[in-house]
């Protein structure tokens, strides 16, 4: 497939608006092909090199880019920033640029669909003094051979944010009408493998090849995820329920086959180097092959530490030694994901703690399972007492979704509620916080959109503000006037006393006081709140004031 026509299937997505649409168009791609280009054209349609599984990064960020666009286009950096900011859009901003240079400077040789990902690739691996020089004469190459349409979704590509809305469930639905498949093994797949490359090969097999997918250890899956909800409903629905502790810590995934041993973050990144006394703690309660899922927290004087001590040493990479004297990390399991070679996932979480029960000999943590509300009661405010933040509810017959918000996990906090989202754009502070960026627009996701919800201006000390402010001031991507917008990368966990339907934002919602929690690092852009689940709590907050009003 040349690159060009996946360019031109991407156009078509664009500017198609239903998702069943955009299903039936993916399905009349998939068959026609290679076997080699198949895993490729799937993971780049939604805007992903990598498989999911993988925590490497293109390593290109915008200023490089930047850089690269002005070279082919033969104009200085500043006046691409300044086309960008025109079309609010560096892929639009890159075609425009490379139509507008003359065809004949810079057209050599077509470029093809797996050239492309394998250069791209290449790119990732550069490492060293003189790799952003060797990052940025590889993305000239590649722009110098794309014509003005393939130059507007490889940009994109690059900065990781293809915009054309095509979402997992897109992918999935689309892999199984092309090859006749059960969607819910195409999904079962995906869930396993995390990575919809992969699944797309297997899936062209047959379904026998779906059905024999295992967890791969190494490759770390998605985590379940969890939404909130109340103890007397979840009793009234399941009967007996089982609570555990909910930990002001970070999750990590434990994977472990044979004497070697990998810790990943929630993001999927390995912080086995960061973490090397979990490691230790976690390799010495069990003598099997698991994969095991969990959350970390600091604990000093016999009490957990909040959660900003335990993310400053997943973020450590130098001097971990004297990290770990100065803060002492506890590691809390809950679930296990596969064992000796067996993938737990479909079983009933009983089952699935048994087998915890059985393989694990420390560090597990409670759990009480019961249908009596006053039980479920106590071991939440136990919960607090002890200094964490509330409960998780689980269904006993659930097995374990990755990467799903269901129902099957519901949380307990006492706090006001709170909402994860994407940073997109921001506008400058005044007075003393003049250097920095005042308030942000945060943004749900809805089927592979980033969706504008809200703004958020309060909740931030002066030291917050500055971090945030260093994290964000390379990713910009276009700017007007006061308003800044970036290139999402960042997840902030909000607190909001009401939704309220709005159209303010695209969304259709906004929410009522808004303010900042606290940057959610630990978490990725694939975790934030869904609009579906938006739509949820709009619906719940509904009854919940009729109810009061009866």
């Amino acid at each position: 497939m040349l690159f060009m026509d996946f360019a031109k299937t991407c156009e078509k997505l664009e500017g198609i608006s239903g998702r069943l649409d955009m299903i039936d168009l993916i399905s009349t791609v998939l068959p026609t092909l290679s076997p080699e280009e198949l895993p490729v054209f799937v993971r780049l349609v939604r805007g992903r090199i990598f498989p999911d599984w993988s925590s490497q990064k293109l390593g290109i960020g915008p200023n490089l880019l930047y850089e690269a666009i002005g070279y082919m286009a033969g104009i200085k950096k500043e006046q691409v920033i300044e086309k960008i900011n025109q079309t609010g859009d560096i892929g639009q901003a890159v075609e425009d640029l490379l139509g507008e240079k003359s065809m004949t400077t810079f057209f050599h040789e077509d470029l093809d669909l797996v050239r492309v990902d394998r250069e791209l690739v290449a790119i990732a691996a550069m490492e060293g003094k003189k790799s952003q020089r060797e990052k940025l004469l590889a993305v000239r190459r590649l722009l110098g051979n794309a014509h003005p349409l393939e130059g507007r979704y490889l940009a994109r590509i690059m900065l990781e944010e293809l915009r054309i809305g095509v979402g997992e469930g897109s992918v999935r639905d689309a892999m199984a009408k092309a090859f006749a498949v059960d969607s819910a093994l195409v999904e079962h797949a995906m869930q396993a493998l995390n990575d919809s490359g992969e699944v797309a090969r297997l899936a062209k097999i047959g379904p026998e090849a779906l059905r024999e997918v295992q967890i791969t250890p190494f490759h770390p899956v998605r985590m379940m995820l969890a939404q909130q909800g109340s103890i007397a409903d979840m009793i009234e629905e399941h009967g007996a329920i089982a609570a555990e502790y909910k930990y002001d810590g970070s999750r990590f995934q434990f994977h472990k086959k044979g004497n070697w041993a990998r810790l990943y973050s929630r993001r999927l990144e390995d912080v086995t180097g960061a973490l090397p006394d979990v490691i230790q703690q976690l390799l010495g309660a069990t003598d099997h092959d698991v994969i095991l899922d969990g959350e970390v927290i600091a604990i000093k004087d016999g009490k957990p530490m909040p959660f900003q001590s335990v993310l400053r040493r997943f973020r450590r990479r130098h001097d971990v030694a004297e990290a770990t004297e100065a803060i002492e990390l506890v590691p809390n399991v809950f679930d296990i994901l596969w064992l000796d070679g067996e993938t737990m996932i479909d079983l009933p979480l009983t089952e699935r703690r048994k087998r915890l029960e059985s393989v694990l000999t420390m560090y597990i943590a409670p759990q009480v399972v019961s249908g009596d509300a006053a039980e479920i009661e106590k071991t939440y405010t136990d919960a607090l007492a002890a200094g964490h933040e509330g409960i998780m509810i689980k269904v006993p017959t659930s097995p374990y979704s990755p990467g799903q918000r269901g129902k099957n996990w519901i949380k307990i906090k006492p706090e006001v509620d709170t909402l994860d989202l994407a940073v997109i754009g921001a506008e400058w502070g005044e007075g003393k916080r003049a250097h920095a960026y005042g308030s942000f627009l945060v943004a749900c996701q809805d089927e592979g959109k980033l969706i504008p919800l809200s703004r958020v201006a309060t909740g931030f000390s002066d030291e917050q503000l500055a971090e945030v402010y260093g994290l964000l001031k390379d990713t910009v991507i276009a700017k007007s006037g006061k308003e800044v917008t970036f290139e999402p990368s960042l997840v902030f966990e909000v607190g909001y006393a009401e939704l309220q339907a709005s159209t303010n934002y695209d969304a259709g919602f906004a929410l009522r006081f808004p303010r900042f929690i606290r940057l959610r690092d630990d978490k990725d852009l694939t975790d934030i709140e869904t609009l579906d689940s938006i739509r949820g709590r709009y619906k719940r907050q509904a009854n919940s004031a009729q109810a009061y009003k009866a």
